[in-house]
């Protein structure tokens, strides 16, 4: 594998300094782009090809996370591409709701940076074997 080579990480994520945070922070180990709804979402997943997506789970607009996520999981294209769940909602019925909906992991907001990139690295080479 080229060096240069990076897996590609779409951030899935409708706040501004949140948006800002994991670029800065994820582009050490990841070539990512950013969307903030379910419209730029479409458009991105039409455009690019990505190796995993980190979701916000509460997106303002026509969709959130988990119907952007439960229609991923209907689609062949897309059905085993791994998925972050990533929500300030941390009771339990929050987290069954992103499991039912397919998400991989569900992490909880404030989440540690270590623990975000461990999940993001583990969870990419586990479902497709892609080393980041």
């Amino acid at each position: 594998m080229q060096e240069n080579v990076r897996p590609r990480l779409l951030v899935v994520e409708d706040d501004y300094e949140n948006q800002k945070f994991l670029q800065i922070f994820l582009k050490r180990r990841f070539d990512l782009e950013v969307c903030d709804s379910s419209e730029s979402f479409d458009q991105k997943i039409a455009q690019s090809k990505f190796d995993i997506i980190l979701m916000d789970i509460s997106l303002r607009g026509k969709k959130d996370g988990l119907q952007i996520t439960r229609e991923l999981r209907q689609n062949d294209k897309y059905k085993h591409l791994p998925i972050i769940g990533l929500s300030a909602h941390a009771f339990q019925k929050d987290k069954d709701n992103a499991y039912n909906a397919g998400v991989d992991v569900f992490l909880t907001k404030p989440v540690s940076n270590d623990t975000l990139m461990d999940t993001l690295v583990k969870t990419l080479e586990a479902k497709t074997g892609i080393k980041a």
